[in-house]
């Protein structure tokens, strides 16, 4: 069982809802992100999305983009990247990391040697945006081997065949995007949210993760009603990109909002 799978099984004997945050690594500068991962499992965070900086998120809104670009400009690269979780590794053992990003840095490293780096560098699983099931079979298998899950995105517009197909090749969990559009896009539907979680629920077994749209403790607690999982991201890249001249204080204001989401995420699965 992989580190994701025993971690939502441990939270769902606690009858909790996983908290995931995103934050890109390197942003705003390299030094950063690690501590900042410290910090965030230390304010209630179960699983860590950690987004791979890359010149063109074509799924990203421009919150997401900017902080891309920050990083890049340190020349933060995949490689990089896979250093920071092996930092990170070195005193956390535990706490599950999923790597969010694009095909085009895999491909340059090359998919074997990726996988074997990811694995060996503490890396559980792995969501590539632009890379769906039916163009994935030689990275899914190498990242099986390895021991890595690869975690689909699902859309309010996924049809029953879509879910199906994903529901064949997807690990660890899945991961529903409440809004059309790019991240940090649009108004939080809940009820519209729970009349899709049903039928992909019906279908895929995994733990579901809901995200885009949760911009604060109210929406969080409104999504920790339904879902497996509560994933915030813009929300907190947007604390950051105001402190990014700044970046001594990023760790305690990030702190201080898992904190409050975690409070109000644990209150909602008490009512």
């Amino acid at each position: 069982m992989s580190r994701i799978s025993q971690r939502f099984e441990a939270l769902r004997g606690e009858r909790k809802t996983a908290l995931i945050p995103f934050v890109t690594a390197g942003d705003p500068q390299p030094s950063v992100t690690v501590p900042l991962m410290h910090t965030m499992v230390a304010a209630g965070t179960d699983l860590i999305e950690l987004g791979v900086p890359f010149s063109d998120p074509i799924a990203d809104g421009p919150v997401i983009q900017r902080s891309s670009e920050r990083a890049l400009k340190h020349h933060v690269s995949l490689l990089n990247v896979l250093g920071m979780v092996r930092e990170f590794r070195a005193s956390d053992a535990q706490t599950p990391v999923i790597l969010m990003g694009y095909l085009n840095p895999i491909e340059v490293m090359g998919y074997d040697r990726f996988a074997a780096q990811a694995g060996d560098a503490g890396v559980d699983g792995v969501l590539v945006v632009d890379t769906p099931p039916e163009e994935s079979h030689e990275l899914v298998g190498l990242l099986r081997a390895a021991g890595l899950d690869l975690v689909y995105l699902l859309a309010p517009t996924s049809t029953p065949e879509r879910i199906a197909r994903i529901a064949e090749v997807a690990s660890g969990f899945v991961y529903y995007v409440s809004i059309k559009g790019v991240t940090g896009s649009g108004h939080l539907d809940v009820d519209q949210v729970v009349a899709k979680l049903k039928p992909i629920r019906r279908m895929i077994r995994l733990p579901v993760g809901v995200g885009f749209g949760i911009r604060d403790a109210a929406s969080a607690a409104q999504i920790a009603r339904v879902a497996d999982a509560v994933i915030v991201g813009s929300a907190i890249v947007r604390r950051m990109e105001d402190l990014a001249d700044m970046p001594q204080r990023i760790p305690d204001t990030v702190c201080g909002f898992l904190s409050g989401l975690r409070a109000e995420i644990d209150a909602a699965g008490e009512s």
